[in-house]
C-alpha cells in the first residue's frame, strides 16, 4: 500500500511539472539572445517547411531560428550583432562543387590570359613580363583560348599558333602558358629546351606534341604531353626549400580563400589535390586560418592511392572546415583542345576522336579502392565516349559488390548501406555511394538515364555551356550537340542530381555568371544555346546549395537555412529569383557568412 501511494505521488508530480511546462511554452518563454540576427530582407531558405522568411537568428555557428521579423526580434540581446538586409536577398551559402582551389590562388600570381583578344596580345604580355623577370626565371600564365580570339593566328597548325613569336619575345626565360581548360599548354623554345623536347620526341600515351609540316614542335602540348614541360618546371621548382614550398602554397590558399569569399562562396569543392596540399590545409585549419569550408578530392598516381586513401580520409575536420572523402581521376580531356574522348571523330578534325587519359584499368582500380576505403569516386569525363566508359565502370563495380554482398550475406544483412565502412560487401547500392562524373558535358542519348539509374551525380558547370557554345557546333555538329550537350533538363527529368560550379580557374570562380548561364544559356550575341535545357531559378539555386551539399554528403549540415544547420549564408544586392533575367549579372555579393561569422562584406 505504501508503494502504491508513493507511485501516485510521483505520477501527480509529473503531471504538475508537465502542465507547468506546457503553460510556459504557451506563454512563449524568451529565447536566449543570439550572436547574429539577419532581418528585414527576403531569405530563401531552400527548405520546404519555410521556403521564404524575413529573418533568422544564429548562435555560435548554428542557425537557431528562422521566421518573420517580429518573431526573430525575441533573439536580439544587448550583444547581438544585427544586420539589416534592407530588402536584400539572403540564400544558403553558395557551394562551388568543382574548383581547383590552390589553382585559383596560383592563377592570381601569374599572367591572366583570358583578356587577350588574339595571339599578338599574349606575345606582348609575355614580352612585358620577360623585361621584369630574372634570366632563367619561368614566366607562367593561364586562361588563353584560341576559339575566343578575334581571328585565327597566322601561321597556325590546327588553329593553334607557332612558338616563334613567343620565343623572340622571351629568349632567356622559359614560358609555359596553360590553356583555359587546363588540358593543353603552350611553351616557348626555352621551355622546350629545358624539357629536352625536339623534333624526335615521341608523343606520350594520352597526349600529343603538335608539330608543323616539317615535324618541328609548334609549342602546343595537348593533354598528357603537358607533363613534359610540367616536369621541367617541377625540376626547377625543386630547388626551393621545403619552407619556401609551403610558404608559396599557404599564399595560394589565402589568395584563393579571399577570392572565393568575395564572390559569395562559403564552401568550395576542390577537384583534386596531392597529399602535400592536404597536409598544409590541415595545418591552416589547426591554426584557425581557413575562413571558408573546403571539400577536397585526393589526386595522385595510382600506385600511391592504395597506400594514401586510408591515411588521408577526413570528414568535417576542425570545426567542419575541411573534408577529404573523394578521389579524382580523369578519363579524357577538354572539348576546346579536342581532347574530350568522343564516340565519333570531331566534325572539324576527323582525324581525331580525342584522348583516353587515365586508362580504363586505372579508373577501374580506383573504383575498387574507393569502395574499400569508403571514398566517393569523381571522374572527369567530358566526351560522350568518356562518360559512357565511366558509367560502365561504375555499373560493373556496383554489380560486382552487389554480387559479393548477396553471396556473403542474406536477409537484412545484405541491405546494409554504404555507411558500413571498411566492408566491400556492405556496399550494394550505387545510390548510397554518390559517385560523381565531373563535367558530364557531352552525352549520348542512351547514357542520359543511366545517371539516375546508377545514382551518379552530374557535377556540371553552368558557365561552361555558354563559354563553350561558340565552338560546340563546330566540334560536334548539330545532331550531337542537340542530343547531349549540357543537357541539364534531360538529366534532371530522368531523376539525376546536378551540382553546379565553375571549374575555376578555368572560369572565374564567381557564381553569379554561372547562375545566369544556368537559367538563360544566353550568349554574348544574344542567341540562346538550346533553350529547352535551361534551369529554372530554383533549380539553379538548388544546384548551388542543397544539391551541391548532397554531392558531398553534407546536406544534413548545410545547403539550406533551417534551425540546427550551419549558419553559412550568402547575401546578394538583388533578388536573383525575381529580377529581370538580363539583370542577374549586375547583382553583387553584400555579405558572405561562414559559421555565423561575416567573412566578407562589400
Amino acid at each position: 500500500m505504501r508503494i502504491d501511494v508513493s507511485l501516485r505521488l510521483v505520477l501527480f508530480a509529473l503531471v504538475i511539472t508537465s502542465s507547468a511546462g506546457v503553460r510556459a511554452q504557451s506563454r512563449g518563454a524568451a529565447p536566449q539572445p543570439a550572436d547574429l540576427v539577419l532581418r528585414g530582407g527576403k531569405i530563401v531558405t531552400v527548405d520546404g517547411g519555410r521556403p521564404v522568411v524575413e529573418a533568422l537568428a544564429v548562435s555560435g555557428d548554428t542557425i537557431v531560428a528562422v521566421g518573420p521579423n517580429q518573431e526573430i526580434q525575441a533573439y536580439v540581446g544587448p550583444n547581438t550583432r544585427v544586420i539589416d538586409l534592407k530588402g536584400a536577398l539572403a540564400t544558403p551559402g553558395f557551394i562551388d562543387a568543382h574548383v581547383h582551389f590552390t589553382g585559383v590562388g596560383e592563377a592570381a600570381r601569374n599572367l591572366k590570359l583570358s583578356t587577350a583578344s588574339d595571339w599578338d596580345d599574349i606575345v606582348r604580355m609575355v614580352g612585358d613580363a620577360a623585361k621584369r623577370a630574372k634570366p632563367g626565371e619561368w614566366i607562367l600564365g593561364r586562361g588563353w583560348h584560341q576559339e575566343k580570339w578575334s581571328h585565327v593566328p597566322s601561321p597556325n597548325v590546327e588553329g593553334f599558333p607557332l612558338h616563334e613569336a613567343l620565343s623572340r619575345a622571351s629568349p632567356n626565360n622559359p614560358v609555359w602558358l596553360t590553356h583555359a581548360s587546363g588540358h593543353a599548354g603552350f611553351a616557348n623554345a626555352k621551355a622546350m629546351e629545358a624539357a629536352g623536347v625536339t623534333r624526335t620526341t615521341e608523343d606520350p600515351k594520352g597526349g600529343k606534341i603538335l608539330k608543323d609540316g616539317r615535324g618541328n614542335p609548334t609549342g602546343l602540348f595537348n593533354e598528357r604531353a603537358q607533363s613534359l614541360i610540367a616536369d621541367a618546371l617541377a625540376r626547377d621548382r625543386a630547388r626551393r626549400t621545403p619552407a619556401e614550398v609551403e610558404a608559396d602554397l599557404r599564399r595560394d590558399i589565402d589568395l584563393a580563400a579571399q577570392e572565393a569569399l568575395s564572390k559569395g562562396l562559403t564552401t568550395v569543392s576542390d577537384a583534386g589535390s596531392p597529399p602535400s596540399t592536404i597536409e598544409v590545409m590541415k595545418k591552416v585549419v589547426d591554426e584557425r586560418k581557413l575562413p571558408l569550408r573546403v571539400w577536397m578530392m585526393l589526386r595522385e598516381t595510382p600506385d600511391r592511392l592504395a597506400i594514401d586513401m586510408p591515411k588521408y580520409r577526413t570528414v568535417n575536420y576542425g570545426d567542419k572546415r575541411f573534408t577529404v572523402r573523394a578521389v579524382k581521376r580523369a578519363i579524357d580531356g577538354a572539348l576546346g583542345s579536342r581532347g574530350a574522348w568522343m564516340l565519333q571523330p570531331y566534325s572539324d578534325l576527323t582525324s581525331t576522336s580525342g584522348f583516353n587519359t587515365d586508362s580504363l584499368e586505372d579508373v577501374t582500380r580506383a573504383a575498387e579502392l574507393a569502395v574499400i576505403n569508403d571514398y566517393q569516386l569523381c571522374v572527369h569525363a567530358i566526351g560522350d565516349r568518356g562518360n559512357r566508359e565511366v558509367l560502365d565502370i561504375y555499373e560493373e563495380t556496383f554489380k560486382r559488390h552487389q554480387d559479393k554482398a548477396t553471396s556473403s550475406s542474406s536477409g537484412r544483412n545484405a541491405r546494409v548501406s554504404a555507411a558500413g565502412r571498411g566492408s566491400p560487401a556492405a556496399v550494394i547500392d550505387g545510390k548510397n555511394l554518390r559517385w560523381r562524373i565531373e563535367h558530364a558535358q557531352h552525352l549520348n542519348a542512351a547514357d542520359i538515364p543511366r545517371f539516375a539509374q546508377l545514382g551518379v551525380i552530374a557535377s556540371m558547370q553552368g558557365i561552361h555551356a555558354t563559354s563553350d557554345a561558340p565552338f560546340v557546333l563546330a566540334r560536334l555538329g548539330p545532331k550531337r550537340a542537340e542530343e547531349g550537350a549540357y543537357v541539364w533538363q534531360k538529366l534532371m527529368k530522368a531523376g539525376a542530381t546536378i551540382a553546379n560550379g565553375t571549374d575555376a580557374p578555368v572560369e572565374d570562380i564567381d557564381p553569379i555568371p554561372s547562375f545566369y548561364a544556368s537559367v538563360s544559356r544566353k550568349l554574348k550575341d544574344g542567341s540562346v544555346f538550346y533553350p529547352d535545357q535551361r534551369m529554372s531559378r530554383m533549380e539553379a539555386l538548388r544546384s548551388y546549395t542543397i544539391d551541391a551539399a548532397y554531392a558531398g554528403f553534407d546536406e544534413n549540415i548545410k545547403g539550406s537555412l533551417r534551425p540546427g544547420k550551419l549558419a553559412d549564408i550568402t547575401v546578394f544586392s538583388k533578388d536573383l529569383m525575381t529580377i529581370a533575367e538580363d539583370d542577374i549579372p549586375t547583382a553583387q555579393v553584400l555579405y558572405t557568412i561562414v559559421g555565423g561569422k561575416v567573412q566578407y562584406s562589400r
